[in-house]
């Protein structure tokens, strides 16, 4: 997708309020970005690891630089998304079971991708019925451009036509995403999370 190279293969990476306070005059109107950009920028803001993949070869590819970046290739993996399993089935991952404690990393999809704030709108499709606190503080989330919404209304709306029979509970966002290096006693106890994210181009 020629926007996300441009993104990231540009020398230099305005932020939304760089744009507005450089480029434009004072009193010009507030720049719209694109939904995509928008979400990028606002991910990124709240520090999560943001890798395009144009296929799912670069996916399966890009999760292994992730697995050996971190010398994870000993360590047991959680996936709670039978979808999810399914996909990483052909993987050599060292799965726990979903009631382990020892797991280091957590692999999940998500509901929607939030532009307004560069959250992940999650729900029990995704996590069951457990607390962001009790899952693992490294997550790896595989996304597609489709899924990016504008506001977490959106995103909510999209879940109750999607799930016209039964509605999806434990429906959460995450927004902080910071290593463990940056935790310090203010996100003790916290939900903020050690976040990669996947995002494969269906576009």
């Amino acid at each position: 997708m020629s926007l996300f190279r441009k993104l990231f293969g540009s020398k230099s990476n305005k932020s939304e309020e760089e744009i507005q306070s450089e480029d434009r005059g004072k009193y010009m109107p507030e720049v719209n970005l694109p939904i995509d950009e928008k979400f990028t920028i606002n991910f990124k803001a709240n520090g999560g690891k943001f890798l395009y993949c144009e296929n799912t070869d670069e996916v399966f590819q890009t999760l292994d630089f992730i697995i050996e970046e971190n010398s994870w290739e000993d360590k047991k993996i959680l996936i709670l998304d039978n979808e999810l399993k399914k996909r990483f089935a052909s993987s050599s991952l060292n799965m726990a079971m979903p009631n382990d404690t020892d797991a280091t990393y957590f692999l999940t999809s998500c509901e929607n991708l939030i532009a307004d704030d560069g959250s992940l709108l999650i729900t029990s499709n995704q996590i069951a019925e457990k607390k962001l606190i009790d899952l693992p503080s490294n997550f790896i989330v595989f996304a597609t451009t489709s899924q990016i919404v504008g506001s977490i209304g959106e995103g909510l709306r999209g879940i109750k036509s999607k799930n016209t029979q039964r509605i999806p509970t434990n429906i959460t966002t995450i927004k902080h995403f910071k290593s463990v290096e940056e935790k310090n006693f203010m996100t003790y106890g916290s939900n903020s999370k050690n976040l990669y994210l996947l995002l494969l181009e269906d576009l």
